[in-house]
């Protein structure tokens, strides 16, 4: 009997001068455990004369991940936050109840040199208790993240908890966020190491499971809560999401999400009338989207 509960195939749109892969939402798998918000940013060209502009605009209701592979993108926020984001290292924003950001190339790289950005940018949705938390921001550099090796094959664990370690990045339900890179084929067999629902998300290379081959730009849904056994091909990246799903439906609109439609409806008023957090330094604004 198939263990695969669904492939999602990355869906492409544009962002203005960026192409982006959406893998979550998805209308058959609304979210992997808590995960509810997946997207693949690039990998694009930067320079000499475009570059990454993303405005001021708000969130709630949730954390949001950010992972490069390639090139860095600086991060500031409603908190005051000013921090740079370079790959392998991790920017964890909890907005709670409210936070704006933007996101840019940084002005170190604004130099008319042609540059490669490349990264992943997720939301986890907050458990209903932590929903009108206040917001917090937290930056882990690379050799903050637990990392290890079963034999030629590399393990990073981003977030969460699993495979005997625990990351440092403050979450609020259990979860998982893994990186797995190989150089010869492995047999990867999560039952005992991650727990709750598993997303499979190919980066580059391939993956066979139940007699499947699933490509790099594709997400494996296991239908099987705690067990995942797949052989990884050789020269393959992998990042794994999952967890357990929270007790409540959560809504998404644009940036917002709640268990609670009148929140959203909260949020958007108080982005209308610009009551909503906003940052100091950066008077840019993302209209609400109609």
């Amino acid at each position: 009997m198939s263990n695969i509960g669904l492939i999602i195939e990355e869906r492409s749109r544009d962002i203005g001068d960026f192409l982006v892969g959406r893998l979550i939402p998805f209308r058959k798998k609304r979210m992997i455990g808590p995960f509810i918000f997946i997207d693949h940013m690039g990998p694009t060209q930067l320079g000499p004369e475009k570059y990454m502009d993303v405005d001021q605009h708000p969130h709630i209701g949730l954390a949001t991940l950010t992972f490069m592979l390639e090139g860095e993108v600086m991060h500031e926020d409603s908190l005051g936050t000013k921090q740079p984001i370079t790959p392998g290292s991790v920017n964890w924003m909890v907005a709670g109840k409210g936070v704006s950001h933007t996101e840019r190339t940084p002005t170190n790289q604004r130099n008319g040199r042609r540059t490669t950005v490349h990264g992943y940018q997720i939301w986890v949705a907050l458990p209903r208790d932590k929903e009108d938390m206040d917001p917090q921001f937290y930056h882990f550099g690379v050799d903050e993240i637990p990392h290890w090796h079963e034999g030629s094959t590399s393990f990073k664990l981003i977030a969460g908890n699993g495979y005997g370690h625990t990351s440092p990045v403050p979450v609020f339900s259990p979860l998982f966020m893994v990186e797995i890179k190989t150089v010869q084929n492995y047999m990867l067999d999560t039952s005992k190491n991650l727990f709750g629902e598993i997303g499979i998300c190919v980066v580059e290379g391939a993956i066979e499971a139940c007699g499947k081959e699933i490509k790099k730009g594709n997400i494996l849904v296991s239908k099987v809560s705690d067990a995942c056994k797949v052989l990884v091909k050789a020269d393959s990246h992998l990042l794994l999401f999952g967890g357990e799903p929270l007790n409540e439906e959560r809504h998404i609109y644009w940036n917002f999400v709640s268990h609670s439609k009148d929140k959203i409806e909260a949020a958007k008023q108080a982005w209308n009338n610009k009551t909503f957090p906003m940052m100091e330094n950066d008077k840019t604004y993302v209209p609400l989207p109609h």
